[in-house]
């Protein structure tokens, strides 16, 4: 446990709500393990305070912060970003340097981490449910693990439209919009061996997938749940896929921000990067929940 003084660094992350975030526990267990004079703490900040919110704490010198819902996307106006998060259209690590907030959007990194960790097959076109934010990121991993095609399905068609068309600017990957039906779905199982859930059906309690979907490959879901039981994973389990929720996803992305935050140090040899599959597995007891199988971080 870290003794708070004077010479003590912070770091954080910005959200509305956040008090559920599970970054500081897995954060603070990076930094201690790291045996970094640092701690890692949730900020309450409401959208219309997110301006003032940056320049306050970049005055009282906290060292990096990650960013969630609901300001991935404006956040991205008010700090300097690299070229992937302008392409996502989204930032969520930024770092402090003496004038400004340099930037970046670490989900993709550990959306693309978990593609290697499940050792998906991404020769073939991947079946993609949601058109949000988070949408954006794995389509930004999928394109940079160089998938040709993939199938984007969502109940709002407008927003499927509405992604595809900005896409379009950025990636040459073939991008097909799907109707929120059953009949579309199964016919797109048929050659997909990778599905992905980036919408929020499963969070809710009592929730249920709307559609079977039956095939082999592996199915992920970028959203998760203490248990690890979500209406996707259920569901796509029940149909033959190999799951995994949205946790490895989330331990991923924070130690790709973990590394923004200290590259210097890790480049150098003074720090080690934490372990992925150690950190995933620390994580699971803490939260008392089945370790997932992850081949490709070696288990």
């Amino acid at each position: 446990m870290t003794t708070i003084h004077g010479k003590t660094s912070l770091y954080g992350i910005i959200g509305d709500p956040v008090s559920h975030s599970l970054s500081p526990l897995f954060q603070n267990y990076f930094l201690e393990q790291a045996k970094q004079d640092a701690i890692y703490t949730p900020f309450h900040v409401l959208p219309d305070t997110l301006n003032l919110a940056l320049l306050g704490l970049h005055a009282s010198h906290i060292q990096g912060l990650n960013i969630t819902v609901p300001h991935k996307e404006t956040a991205l106006a008010l700090v300097n970003a690299d070229a992937d998060a302008h392409t996502i259209g989204a930032v969520n690590t930024i770092k402090r340097t003496d004038n400004e907030w340099l930037a970046t959007n670490t989900d993709w990194q550990g959306f693309a981490s978990v593609l290697q960790g499940v050792e998906a097959d991404l020769s073939a076109p991947v079946l993609l449910f949601g058109a949000g934010g988070t949408a954006k990121a794995v389509i930004h991993a999928l394109v940079k693990q160089g998938v040709k095609t993939i199938y984007i399905c969502n109940r709002s068609a407008q927003r499927v439209e509405q992604m595809i068309h900005q896409t379009k600017q950025n990636y040459t990957t073939e991008m097909i919009q799907l109707a929120w039906q059953q009949e579309d779905i199964s016919q797109a199982c048929k050659t997909c061996k990778t599905i992905i859930n980036t919408t929020s059906i499963g969070l809710q309690q009592g929730d249920t997938f709307p559609f079977s979907i039956a095939g082999k490959g592996v199915a992920i879901d970028a959203v998760y749940k203490p248990s690890g039981n979500t209406a996707f994973t259920l569901a796509a389990a029940s149909g033959g896929y190999d799951t995994t929720d949205g946790l490895p996803m989330l331990i991923a992305q924070g130690i790709a921000s973990f590394y923004f935050w200290h590259h210097d140090a890790i480049q150098s040899g003074h720090l080690s990067l934490p372990d992925k599959l150690e950190s995933l597995h620390w994580v699971e007891r803490e939260l008392a929940r089945q370790p997932l199988n992850l081949p490709g971080w070696g288990t």
